[in-house]
């Protein structure tokens, strides 16, 4: 049964205007190192780190709790598998909250947009 279902879309200038301007603090706020890692070490780096923004902010919305309470940014990780999808890990309290449910993860991009998609599966019958 679908438990919840969140969707994003951001622009990637204002993720790159973030990080340009307010830096390691904004990165180590929102990202793993983990995920800081895998978008430095790519081309298009802010494309990278706006699609994970988006894909964090898809998952708040499928949960419908938004960013009050336990929900913390570096509680959902991105991950890609090795063919390239990509997979929502979680962390902390918000691992425990979905311990059963399915994730599923959608990420696309423009020249300047992003949109992430996320299903929330519940695992109980």
């Amino acid at each position: 049964m679908v438990r919840g279902i969140g969707v994003d879309i951001i622009e990637i200038h204002r993720v790159q205007r973030s990080i340009e301007t307010i830096g390691e603090h904004f990165l180590q706020k929102v990202y793993t190192p983990a995920e800081i890692a895998y978008c430095d070490a790519r081309a298009h780096r802010y494309q990278h780190y706006a699609a994970r923004f988006a894909a964090k902010e898809a998952l708040s919305k499928a949960l419908s709790i938004g960013w009050a309470g336990e929900f913390r940014w570096k509680d959902v990780e991105v991950t890609n598998e090795p063919s390239g999808q990509p997979r929502i890990t979680l962390h902390g309290n918000l691992r425990a909250h979905l311990t059963g449910a399915t994730l599923m993860l959608s990420m696309s991009h423009s020249e300047s947009h992003v949109v992430a998609m996320v299903l929330i599966e519940d695992g109980r019958k």
